[in-house]
């Protein structure tokens, strides 16, 4: 069974910082990639950051540099530290979580239900 929990979001001004945290329940699978996708209204879900079961990291070019993703293995959680924050960082923000099964030959991926995150003055 896969479940996340996200938890963080809410309002700030241009500027501000917030932060956001997904925890995941994988028992019997492994994890191998975990990361924060944005949907803005109208618009389809945009890649934000990921971080990789190696801890290799990857960012939208729009985030470089103001965004931090990481991560807890001990508690199976992901983290994204978000400063400098902009008004078009305004949106729901999802947990996605990438496991693998059957000794690393099969993957698949879940989805929080996401969390509202508003930029504004």
């Amino acid at each position: 069974q896969v479940e996340l929990v996200e938890s963080g979001g809410g309002s700030v001004q241009p500027g501000g910082s917030l932060g956001l945290s997904c925890a995941a329940s994988v028992s019997g699978y492994s994890i191998n990639t975990m990361g924060w996708y944005r949907q803005r209204p109208g618009e389809e879900r945009e890649l934000v950051a990921t971080i990789s079961y190696n801890g290799r990291t990857k960012y939208s070019g729009s985030v470089q540099g103001r965004f931090t993703i990481s991560k807890d293995d001990a508690k199976n959680t992901v983290y994204l530290q978000m400063n400098s924050l902009k008004p078009e960082g305004t949106g729901l923000y999802y947990c996605k979580l990438v496991y693998e099964y059957g000794f690393g030959i099969s993957m698949d991926d879940a989805w929080g239900q996401g969390t509202q995150v508003t930029v504004s003055s």
